[in-house]
């Protein structure tokens, strides 16, 4: 918890109980359903709530925002987005339900009131738009952009364009070029300056 509060000094109660809450809970629900590798998990704060917050601290998300976590996994970085931003509503998405049901109980404790979840595939939503697609490490760009792209309203809200916010990592290169896309890439090294994060980036992909 410390890790966080090094780089963000301004939650409120309510959310600094929230961040407290999560290593508890998912140690617990870790022990039934693994979401998160058994060596990871004193890790939490570092490896996985503030690699996810390294969005929010590229984007100000406005109040009534959608946004689509695109195989959310065990919630990231869709849960602490969601403590972080909670006037923004995040629909968390995987294709493995037992994920979803850590996912949903971890969001029931702490009391988010802005996630939904849904079992399925991206590829797989009709009739439904968001403002930002966001995802870690779920797919290789080219994918995750045919995936996002057809969810994504062409007009938005906030001061960053709408489109698709991935965390990925390591030499990104080749994957890029095979999206066909061009994407706006950040070093979360030059965030948060933990060792952890070298060879990490936010990558931004416009609609």
């Amino acid at each position: 918890m410390q890790t966080l509060l090094k780089y963000f000094s301004d939650f409120s109660e309510t959310q600094q109980k929230q961040f407290e809450q999560l290593l508890p809970l998912y140690k617990e629900w870790n022990e039934k359903i693994n979401v998160i590798s058994r060596k990871d998990i004193d890790q939490l704060y570092l490896h996985h709530v503030l690699h996810s917050l390294s969005i929010a601290a590229i984007v100000d998300f406005k109040k009534g925002t959608n946004i689509i976590d695109i195989g959310c996994g065990g919630g990231f970085p869709g849960i602490p987005l969601a403590i972080f931003f909670p006037e923004v509503k995040f629909h968390l998405v995987d294709s493995i339900g037992k994920k979803l049901k850590v996912v949903e109980e971890v969001a029931n404790a702490i009391g988010l009131q802005n996630v939904s979840t849904q079992h399925t595939r991206a590829e797989d939503i009709k009739n439904r738009k968001f403002d930002f697609a966001i995802s870690r490490a779920v797919a290789p760009l080219k994918e995750l952009w045919t995936w996002a792209k057809p969810l994504i309203k062409p007009a938005g809200i906030n001061e960053v364009a709408n489109g698709l916010i991935c965390l990925k990592g390591g030499d990104l290169h080749n994957e890029i070029s095979e999206s066909k896309t061009r994407p706006k890439m950040m070093s979360i090294y030059d965030i948060f300056s933990e060792e952890y994060f070298k060879e990490k980036y936010i990558i931004q992909v416009k609609k």
